[in-house]
């Protein structure tokens, strides 16, 4: 059911969106459908943030998320305009959603087909048939709470969580993923397989709140998809749908400075010195980049980013895309490559801040769904390594990341793509410091704060700052965090603030 959108009293109000990921766009189609002026000032030559796009030799290359879920909170968008998403991108079904691979062979593909993931489950071990429908029960559970009630609510004041607390409580939201997972499952590889999905959203399975145990009934739910076209394609859409509504975005510009007075917003000036007066500015970059950089001329915001500073960062990443002259059969869209090691890696990862010799990777071959991607006859991947940020694992990534991609490569021929080596004709390695100097990442961080429970809901930066008028956030850095998911409810919860405020 999609909810319109009332139009406030300024209906010409101005406001400036820095940044055009998933994020930017969703509030921005929400405001400009509601009467406002909005401008989204995207500092590189294509949109989409975190999910850029490289083109290279006949290669279309996903820089950002791969795994869309959820389709509803995307095609709300276009409802909003009284517009139908399939005439604007395709959302093409993906199954198995991921295939699960361990270093002693085991595999497992991971679906919403009943049948075959309780005839898995079964052979693997029997007694966890029963345990995994409890444990579905109980994502439901934290969904409802969770995801329907919550995710696209902003968390303004210390009310707003207290009312919550009881349902927080009652689903033990204080324990981890990995340990409710526990709680139902005895496998080892089964425990693994369904709480993994925290690192899709840059958290410690042993360390992220069991509310996250909802994306795994959100998956089963709604199932996983794949732009035809890519993810791209999808940003592309979000932006004609923006455009269409009347919406202005600028590309190669580069917003330096939020200008403010008196503790109120008043613009946001570029990197060629030009001012663009507004009456609301909200960021879709890093939430430490904003207030430190930014906001570098108002004292308030300073201390702002000294503490957001010491917050718990999520892990950075490191990437391999790569295209091949051949096609290689009976590969899964998505692959998870788990490590002899699960706990330990993690904590390497996560809190030792080493590099270590053994990792667990994602493969993803989106050609699988979609062969447009590579030129006839080829095959289109990126392979991702989650590593430390750049403050936990200050190494020169420059000098190091050949050494790291080959040792991955290498692997990867030897396990699961054949011949590997001599078929590779195009390969783009991409590490932190991407993140760090492209994306101005605090760190290089990928996801920006982690997801633990001390750092979700109020206690997560808010969608509107506090002390400094028309200053608002949506992405990553708020609530409720990231994930494509999530940084579209941000877009929604951020939505009300301002529709809220502006119609006062």
């Amino acid at each position: 059911m999609v909810t319109r959108i009332q139009k406030p009293n300024t209906c010409r109000s101005r406001v400036a969106i820095i940044g055009s990921g998933f994020g930017g766009f969703a509030l921005a189609i929400r405001l400009q459908a509601a009467g406002f002026q909005v401008k989204i000032f995207e500092k590189r030559d294509l949109p989409g943030g975190r999910a850029y796009v490289f083109y290279e030799k006949g290669f279309t290359f996903d820089a950002g998320p791969t795994v869309i879920t959820a389709p509803h909170c995307i095609e709300e968008l276009f409802a909003l305009a009284d517009k139908d998403i399939n005439d604007y991108v395709k959302l093409l079904p993906v199954k198995p959603f991921y295939r699960l691979l361990w270093s002693d062979g085991y595999q497992f593909d991971y679906s919403n087909d009943d049948k075959s993931l309780f005839e898995q489950i079964k052979r693997k071990n029997p007694n966890d048939v029963e345990g995994y429908q409890q444990f579905l029960e109980y994502s439901r559970r934290v969904f409802d709470e969770g995801y329907t009630k919550l995710a696209a609510e902003p968390f303004l004041n210390l009310w707003s969580m207290v009312k919550v607390a009881p349902q927080l409580i009652t689903l033990k939201s204080h324990r981890s993923v990995y340990s409710v997972v526990s709680q139902f499952i005895q496998d080892e590889h089964l425990r693994q397989a369904f709480s993994f999905h925290t690192l899709l959203v840059g958290g410690n399975p042993f360390e992220t709140s069991a509310i996250y145990a909802l994306i795994h009934y959100l998956e089963r739910n709604w199932g996983v998809f794949f732009p035809q076209g890519g993810t791209h394609a999808l940003v592309r859409a979000l932006e004609r749908l923006f455009l269409e509504l009347g919406g202005e975005v600028a590309y190669n510009n580069e917003i330096v400075e939020i200008v403010t007075h008196q503790n109120k917003v008043t613009g946001v000036k570029n990197h060629l010195g030009e001012i663009w007066p507004c009456q609301a500015v909200c960021s879709n970059g890093d939430i430490i980049y904003t207030y430190a950089t930014l906001l570098k001329n108002h004292p308030m915001a300073q201390k702002r980013a000294a503490k957001l500073k010491k917050k718990s960062l999520s892990i950075s990443l490191f990437l391999i895309y790569f295209g091949t002259k051949k096609r290689y059969p009976n590969l899964a869209h998505h692959t998870v490559i788990f490590g002899p090691r699960y706990k330990g890696l993690l904590d390497d990862i996560f809190s030792n801040g080493v590099l270590p010799e053994d990792f667990s990777l994602y493969l993803h071959a989106p050609t699988v769904t979609d062969p447009s991607l590579a030129p006839p006859g080829h095959e289109c991947f990126y392979v991702l390594s989650p590593v430390a940020h750049l403050g936990d694992l200050p190494i020169d990534w420059d000098s190091t990341k050949h050494v790291y991609a080959n040792k991955i490569l290498t692997y990867l021929e030897k396990i699961l793509l054949p011949n590997l080596s001599e078929n590779i004709v195009v390969k783009k390695i991409i590490t932190p410091l991407y993140f760090e100097r492209d994306l101005n990442a605090y760190h290089g961080n990928a996801f920006s704060l982690r997801p633990t429970l001390w750092q979700s809901a109020y206690l997560r930066p808010h969608n509107k700052d506090d002390n400094i008028g028309g200053l608002y956030f949506v992405g990553a850095g708020t609530h409720p965090g990231a994930g494509v998911p999530g940084v579209i409810n941000s877009a929604k919860a951020t939505a009300k603030v301002i529709l809220n405020e502006f119609s006062a």
